[in-house]
């Protein structure tokens, strides 16, 4: 007897309307494919590599390459199972009106206010980033002021019609790309070559040559794996593009595609070069490993050069943050789980109401940046990866759920079907609590485990709190 396939809401069952003609209840299509191609590689490079990845290289060595390697298969796996589902129903939400279908409107309720405080909280992170490296030119300049400007500035692109924050956000991420890339070809260039450095190649026994390649044992990988991950958060956003990317059957399959090769290719690429340039000890220790690498190419302003990439990579990866929130509080109202006020957007087809919501909660991370800003950085990526994870787990389950419920022709006709599932689902899964047992070892990660389950907690009582009242 094969089981009943659920039915899909009625309000997902089609694309939202390209048409702007009615404004103030839809959003518009204006995300063209080369905004695609970039918007979710933007949200990724961020803090993740220039900041925390240094961090990760402490506690695993140059076996840090393991722990991307293996955080990027886990990735390739949501990708795949994420993309399945939004092809097949490219709607506002994205994988929590999927879960809200396949696993119940509670489920899809969490999801997307846990995805929204992922976001809120992954943002206090950046703008955390841009305050501390403002001050390398700014010293005297209090970190919390340009915590705010640049929230405001962030804040402001956002408001702009989608085809402008497109505009802004290619533009932000491709200074990245050419810096990473730049990098790899030039660190390639000494290590084969020598160039800066004689003429004499630098080979790559710096991979092994200082307490080995795993110098701190597995346990060191596994140790690294929560700061890894956070350095992979925002490659999900690409769903929450589905109802506002022009001729999204055609667009989303590229951007799914090509996205997750790319993050690989840029994380692994630029770590292998650096772990192969210097001894990994060092990495963070004696001065950014960018500017050390270009200063050694004869780049004498290369400290200014590197501080402004990364100062545009956090920027980059707050304003998809900004994008994702309201996006996400504009489906939950859409779908009746946020109030309806949310759903209202403006007449170019931004849910205006729903990022000052957001906006209003990261002036928290203002704040909290006033009163801590040594501890911001390490608490907020804690935070941000259980939020994540969180996101993550429902996707592969809310896949298996979509999956069990196609028969055998269907499955068969999948345009972008996810390989060897469902035994691909569990695996990554299983990574997954991998990685929350991992946080449980570090104090400073520990906090995710308590703030993360207490917002559910929280968030599971307002729910049932409005479900009393609806009655």
């Amino acid at each position: 007897m094969t089981r009943q396939r659920p039915a899909f809401n009625a309000s997902l069952r089609k694309d939202l309307p390209s048409d702007p003609s009615s404004p103030g209840e839809d959003l518009h299509r204006g995300l063209a494919r080369r905004h695609m191609s970039l918007l979710a590689l933007g949200s990724c490079i961020g803090v993740g590599l220039f900041l925390g990845s240094a961090k990760a290289i402490q506690l695993a060595g140059p076996a840090i390459l393991i722990a991307y390697a293996l955080g990027g298969l886990a990735m390739l796996v949501i990708m795949r199972a994420l993309g399945e589902m939004t092809l097949a129903h490219p709607v506002a939400g994205s994988f929590t009106s999927h879960a809200a279908t396949y696993l119940g409107p509670f489920a899809g309720y969490l999801t997307g206010w846990q995805y929204w405080f992922m976001w809120v909280v992954t943002c206090v992170a950046e703008i955390t980033a841009v305050a501390v490296y403002m001050q390398v030119w700014f010293p005297d300049t209090p970190g919390w002021m340009w915590s705010l400007a640049a929230l405001a500035g962030m804040g402001l692109i956002n408001f702009a019609a989608v085809r402008l924050f497109g505009e802004f956000e290619y533009w932000f991420a491709l200074i990245k790309v050419v810096m990473i890339i730049a990098l790899i070809g030039a660190g390639g260039a000494m290590i084969c070559l020598g160039l800066g450095n004689g003429g004499a190649p630098i080979g790559l026994s710096n991979l092994w040559s200082h307490g080995g390649f795993m110098p701190n044992g597995f346990g060191g990988v596994l140790l690294s794996l929560q700061m890894v991950m956070f350095a992979y958060l925002g490659i999900e956003m690409i769903g929450l593009t589905a109802g506002e990317a022009q001729d999204p059957r055609e667009t989303l399959p590229r951007a799914f595609k090509s996205v997750f090769w790319r993050i690989a290719l840029f994380y692994i690429g630029a770590l292998f070069v650096i772990l192969s340039l210097y001894p990994w000890n060092e990495v963070g220790v004696n001065g950014s490993p960018f500017v050390r690498t270009f200063e050694r190419l004869g780049v004498h302003t290369a400290a200014g050069i590197i501080n402004f990439v990364v100062i545009t990579a956090a920027l980059s990866s707050c304003n998809g943050g900004i994008f994702s929130t309201g996006r996400m509080l504009y489906g939950l109202a859409k779908e009746g789980q946020a109030p309806r006020f949310f759903a209202k957007t403006s007449a170019t087809g931004v849910p205006r109401r729903a990022i000052v919501v957001s906006l209003s909660a990261l002036l928290l991370g203002v704040i909290l940046n006033y009163l801590a800003p040594e501890q911001m950085f390490s608490w907020a990526t804690a935070v941000a990866t259980f939020s994540a994870v969180w996101t993550w787990g429902v996707i592969l389950i809310t896949h298996l759920r979509y999956r069990a419920g196609r028969t055998a022709a269907e499955r068969a006709s999948l345009t972008f079907p996810l390989r060897f599932s469902p035994w691909s689902n569990y695996l990554a899964l299983a990574f997954l609590a991998v990685v929350l047992g991992v946080m449980a070892v570090h104090a400073d990660t520990r906090v995710a485990l308590v703030v993360g389950p207490a917002f559910v907690v929280l968030l599971s009582i307002l729910y049932r709190a409005r479900g009393k009242r609806a009655g």
